[in-house]
């Protein structure tokens, strides 16, 4: 397992070391471009795009959290994904609260769910653990989809309101001004855990468990702890969904959403975090071009740009360039 996390965490090395590197001013004009970027968003897009790709930035930084970090291959997370999506729906439909609040009730469920899911999966390393995480997510399908009284089973939960103290948000450009900070509370969370002690920690278990667990971390305590952030971020992002879409159905929990979280990550590049934030970018945007352009075949599309990313550029669209950058710095040097 230590020489497959290896493999996979060596590309995103160069990445991370590019910006720790970079001087102040050039960390700085990268936030203030990548804020510049969020605000300008509605008005170069579709906002309901918009909306979208703030959604599945979270999605993909918390499935990133856990591969790029910690070294565990999730296959399952669409089931908190999908959790905090029905929870988020019910408590804004039957309880009539604000959004935002409904969104955090989302995320704390996900991240109860994610704890004794988790408590079970790490223990499991390697394809056992990502097998595991999926069984555990076809079975919290399985629930939702019998469920009917509930989730609606296959007619899905209709009606999500997005009530926020009076303000008409139906208009999508407005709505996403008013989810925007809590995406951006979210990916500064998971910010600030990628480069605590705790980060840190993470990744000397990612390459090296056996040493960490020598020098007494209790490694299994770790990565239970990362897997419920990691679900709760998810979660973060599962309920702006429902509420965006105002509407919630099966393919939320669905295994397919777990793959795409993944190819996400990969094309933005593993263990970078701002990489999946790019990489939903892309993937969204280009979805909707096709689906706009008539073209019924968009996993066609979407497979073959992730094996071309795969075999061409192992590090991602962030990665690759951070990895220019970190070769430029070492040229000016010289």
């Amino acid at each position: 397992m230590t020489a497959t996390v290896d493999t996979e965490a060596a590309p995103a090395r160069s990445g991370l070391l590019a910006v720790a590197r970079a001087p102040g001013w050039v960390r700085y004009a990268l936030l203030a471009a990548g804020l510049a970027v969020a605000l300008w968003l509605p008005n170069g897009l579709y906002p309901a795009v918009a909306v979208d790709i703030l959604c599945w930035a979270l999605f993909a930084v918390s499935v990133d959290l856990l591969l790029g970090f910690t070294g565990l291959m999730s296959f399952g997370h669409a089931a908190f994904w999908g959790t905090s999506a029905y929870l988020t729906g019910l408590v804004a439909v039957h309880a009539g609260l604000p959004f935002p609040v409904a969104v955090l009730a989302g995320a704390f469920g996900a991240a109860a769910l994610a704890l004794p899911i988790g408590y079970l999966a790490v223990k499991r390393t390697g394809i056992y653990f990502a097998m595991v995480t999926l069984a555990f997510a076809q079975m919290v399908y399985y629930v939702a989809n019998e469920w009917r009284s509930v989730t609606g089973g296959e007619n899905g939960l209709q009606g999500v309101p997005r009530s926020l103290f009076g303000l008409d948000l139906t208009d999508d450009y407005y709505f996403y001004y008013a989810i925007l900070p809590i995406v951006l509370f979210g990916l500064a969370a998971a910010w600030r855990i990628t480069h605590s002690p705790f980060g840190r920690v993470l990744v000397g278990i990612r390459d090296n468990p056996a040493r960490a667990r020598a020098l007494g971390y209790p490694v299994h305590r770790y990565k239970l702890t990362a897997f419920v952030l990691s679900g709760f971020i998810a979660g973060l992002g599962g309920g702006l969904f429902a509420v965006g879409h105002r509407f919630v159905s099966l393919d939320v929990l669905h295994w397919t959403t777990s793959g795409k979280a993944v190819i996400v990550v990969v094309l933005g590049g593993i263990g970078t975090l701002w990489g999946g934030v790019l990489g939903a970018a892309v993937v969204v945007r280009l979805e909707d071009w096709l689906s706009f352009s008539g073209f019924e075949a968009i996993g066609l599309v979407t497979g073959g740009i992730f094996v071309l990313v795969v075999l061409l550029f192992r590090r991602g669209i962030w990665g690759s360039v951070a990895a220019l950058v970190l070769r430029w710095m070492a040229a000016r040097r010289r």
